[in-house]
Order: structure tokens, then sequence, then C-alpha cells
């Protein structure tokens, strides 16, 4: 068995392999030449008291200690074999679909944007100030919205399985192997979308199919059981189909709500997109002017009950930019990215405060189980009727913000198609701006410096999670009354981000493949 030793270090000294190595082999009693390899397991942060220190656990392995072998997945051809139709391409429908190869089955996955290539023009296109293209964008199209939005891997869910198998896979792919140690692991956008081309390959490979530019427009049912699904008139039939159509489909959840097929509406969040100076988050976290070059850019984490109704960061992205999630030019909605080093001079997190059914219920008698929907949705085009054409956002200072008051100039923002001034607090939902206005109160008495007007809110964060959940049996994780229709992923309601998504992925395929092959 390899040695397992715990330090606390300097960040010079934890980013010194040579220094590390000689503490870890002093601590245990070996001689520095004995050691055939050190492999770092877990890395987190400390910066609660005093200057920050750095948490290592590390396995060391002598000479006579056999290596721990290289990171391989080898997927049997699925060529020929029972086929299932999965409809979306993010984290819940990759996964759906490599879990399925692992079962013998063919994928046949659809996806209504762009492959990686073209979709990162219709994303430069957004930031230029051009058309939204309503199927290719920052939520649509190969790897769905984390593609370009981040590639954060942290989940607080347990429930779902162990996060370990969907890490390697992404190393597999490509992906740095530190997220297997970090304590929130960081792929960077950057360099996700290559990862996510690379699953593809693996997938296809196998004898799976992609159909991108397939957007669904209606579901085969025969005698209360799906057998496939139309997309522009062509029909794609399968065994089972597994939605995975990530939280924007909202015509999805309109086609599925004419044919009657059962919804619920359910809670969500919304609110803005907070941006600060990475400089100050760092003084603020490290308690330090500078956080030097050993250190990463800061983050933070707060949660809040104002009210009785939760306020909380979400999404949040050190050295980063904020980037436009709209899927409609109608629209006004933001999103935060990073790319894998963190090197933007600005810091931004979701803001956002709960809203539940009872907030939305005067829109129940006409939209029923979309009233939510339709409450996000005008929440968005109110934000872009005071924002300004072609995705200029609205924006305010925040101390302005909390006091009450118009900005009449705004800071430097990483906002690339550019914000203007307004009255956030005056045209929001007023229990989201109260909630929102006493949460920031509450964080700047815990963040000293972090209500301030080198600061700005970005209007809106709306697509925290689906407003809509399609129900499943929790046995056989199919939904109750349309046999063979497994819905997954966070536009069903059962996930929050990459991890939780790919974990309910693989979760949703050995159920569809259960009954497929019973």
């Amino acid at each position: 068995m390899p040695y397992t030793v715990t330090l606390q270090l300097t960040p010079r000294e934890a980013a010194d392999p040579a220094r590390r190595t000689a503490l870890a082999a002093r601590r245990i009693g070996l001689e520095e030449t004995d050691i055939a390899l050190v492999r770092v397991v877990k890395r987190s942060i400390d910066a609660r008291r005093g200057a920050p220190k750095v948490n290592l656990t590390l396995e060391l392995y002598d000479d006579r200690e056999p290596q721990p072998a290289p990171i391989r997945f080898d997927y049997p051809s699925v060529a020929g074999r029972t086929e299932a139709v999965i409809v979306g391409s993010g984290p819940a429908g990759l996964f759906a679909a490599l879990r399925l190869i692992e079962q013998g089955l063919r994928p046949i996955l659809l996806e209504r944007g762009r492959a990686v290539p073209e979709r990162k023009r219709d994303i430069a296109q957004i930031n230029r100030n051009g058309a939204v293209d309503p199927n290719s964008n920052y939520a649509f199209g190969e790897g769905g919205a984390g593609t370009f939005s981040d590639g954060k891997l942290f989940t607080r869910s347990k429930k779902r399985g162990d996060c370990n198998k969907v890490l390697r896979t992404l190393v597999f792919h490509g992906a740095d192997p530190a997220i297997l140690y970090e304590t929130h692991p960081h792929i960077g956008t950057d360099r996700l979308p290559r990862i996510i081309s690379n699953i593809r390959r693996t997938i296809v490979d196998a004898g799976g199919t992609f159909l991108f530019e397939k957007r669904v427009t209606d579901f085969v049912v025969r005698k209360g059981r799906i057998t496939g699904v139309v997309c522009g008139g062509q029909t794609v039939e399968g065994a089972a189909v597994i939605l995975a159509t990530g939280h924007s489909a909202r015509d999805v959840y309109e086609q599925l709500h004419a044919r009657g097929v059962r919804l619920e509406a359910k809670p969500f969040a919304m609110g803005v997109r907070i941006e600060h100076p990475q400089p100050l988050i760092d003084s603020i976290q490290y308690r330090c002017p500078e956080r030097g070059e050993y250190l990463p850019a800061a983050s933070y984490s707060l949660v809040s009950q104002e009210g009785g109704r939760g306020v909380y960061s979400f999404c949040m992205c050190p050295g980063g930019f904020i980037v436009p999630a709209m899927t409609d030019a109608a629209q006004s909605v933001v999103n935060g990215m990073s790319p894998s080093g963190r090197t933007s001079p600005f810091a931004n997190s979701g803001l956002v405060t709960e809203v539940r059914p009872e907030d939305f219920a005067a829109l129940q008698a006409r939209w029923g189980p979309l009233a939510g929907l339709k409450f996000q949705q005008d929440f968005e085009e109110t934000a872009r009727r005071f924002g300004g054409d072609r995705q200029v956002a609205p924006a305010q200072r925040v101390a302005d913000f909390v006091a009450g008051r118009a900005s009449g100039t705004l800071p430097r923002c990483s906002y690339i198609p550019g914000i203007t001034p307004s009255r956030l607090d005056e045209w929001m939902p007023p229990f989201i701006a109260q909630g929102l206005r006493r949460g920031l109160a509450t964080f700047g008495r815990r963040m000293r410096g972090f209500v301030t007007n080198e600061a700005v809110v970005v209007g809106v964060e709306s697509r925290t999670s689906t407003p809509v959940r399609i129900p499943r049996d929790p046995a056989t994780l199919m939904h109750p009354e349309i046999e063979g229709l497994f819905p997954a992923g966070e536009g069903a309601g059962y996930a929050g981000g990459i991890v939780s998504a790919a974990l309910d992925g693989q979760r949703t395929a050995d159920a569809a493949a259960a009954y497929i092959k019973k």
C-alpha cells in the first residue's frame, strides 16, 4: 500500500514539488531517493485564520510499490445493437450515452444546436452585438450550457452516487488530472469544448450517432408508450427516449403540455449577476493586500435567510467574465464563466433569491404548470426593455442598488456586449429586489468591502434551474404515464450543474437499459 501523508504548507511550498516531496518523506521517515512517485489526492486552501495555508494529502509510492495505472475506459462496439434516443447533448445526455454503450445499447443523440466549431462562431456573433440564433448560443449546442459557460465540477449532492467516475471520464477525454483532487474542481471554458468533442468521438467510434441541428418538434406516443420523436418532419425511433434537453428548452415543455403529458411547477431562483474587481475579493478572502503568484483567484460562497426566503451566491467565477445567456433577442439573460487560468481582473457570481409557486400563483389559471416558466420569461423580457439593443444589459452599482438610488455612471465590466445604467431595484418584482438588497447587506457585514460602488449588478440571472419538473417514478425513473420516456438532468428538474447532471444521466441510462432488456 502507498503511504498517505497530510501536510499544511505555505502556498509557495505547495507549488514546489521537490519541497513537498522532501517534507512528506521526512514525515514518514523515508529517504527521498526511495520514493518513485508522489501523487496529490486532495488539495484545499484554508484562509480562515492568519496567512493562507494549503492543505495537501499525498500518496507516496516507494520503489517496491506498484504504481497506479493510467485512467482508461474501453467502450464496446454497439453498432447494430438496440437503439435508444437521447434528446440533448449536455452532460446528462452525453453521460447517458456513454452508459448506454457500456450496457450494450446504441445511443442516437439529437441536438438542436450545432457542434462546437460552428457553435463558437454563433457565440462570437452574440458577443459582437450580433444576432442571437435561438438554437445555437450559450445555452444550446454540443455539450449544453456548460460548454462555454465555465466548467465548474463541484456538487454538494451525494445521493446521486459517486462523482469519481464522472471526473475520471473527463480526465480520460482530456481534462487536467487536478480535477481529481481539487476541493472545487474546475476545467475552464477554454478547455471544455475540446473535451466535449472528444466525448462525441468516443460515442461515435463505439457506434453511436449524433444528429445536430435537430430540434424536437413532437413526440410519437402510441397507447401510452413513446416510440420516438419528430425532428422537422423526420421521425427518429428508439426502444426508449431519454429527455435531457437542459433548463432552457421552453418549447419542449410547451409541446409536452399541449400533448397532455403531466408536468409540475417547481421552486427555482432568480436575481442578478454581481461583479467585483478580483483584487478586491482576493484582499477580503485572503486578508492581504495582494494574493501573490502562488494563490489562485479567490472565490466565495454566500447564503442567508432574509424574511424566511433564501438568498445565495451561485456559480461563482473568480477571474472570469459575464456572458450573454439569452436564447432570444427579446431577453436579457446573463451567466458567468472562467477560463482555466482564471486570469481575468474580474470576479463574478450569480446572486439570487428563491422563487416559490405562490409567487406566480396569478399566472397559474392561464398557464397551469408552465406558470413559473412564464414568470421567468417576463422577468427576462422586462430586463431587456430596461437594457439596450443588441444584448446590452441593464446594470447598477452595488452600493446604489442597496441604497435605492440611480447610478449615473458604471464601473468597468467584463460583459462584452456592454452595460447601461438602470434602476434594477425599481423594475424587478419587489420580493426579488427586497431579498437581494437585504442579502447584500448581510453579505457586506460578513465580507467587509463587498457592498461597494466599485462593484456592479447586471440583469438578469434567471436560468439557475428550470421552473418545471417532468415527473418520473422514483423506482423506474420513467414518466408515470408515458412508458419508455425517461426525463433526465437539469431540464427535467433533477440536477443543478455539470456533475449532478452527468450522474443523473448515468442513472437514467441504467433505468432505460433495464426497461429495454426486461
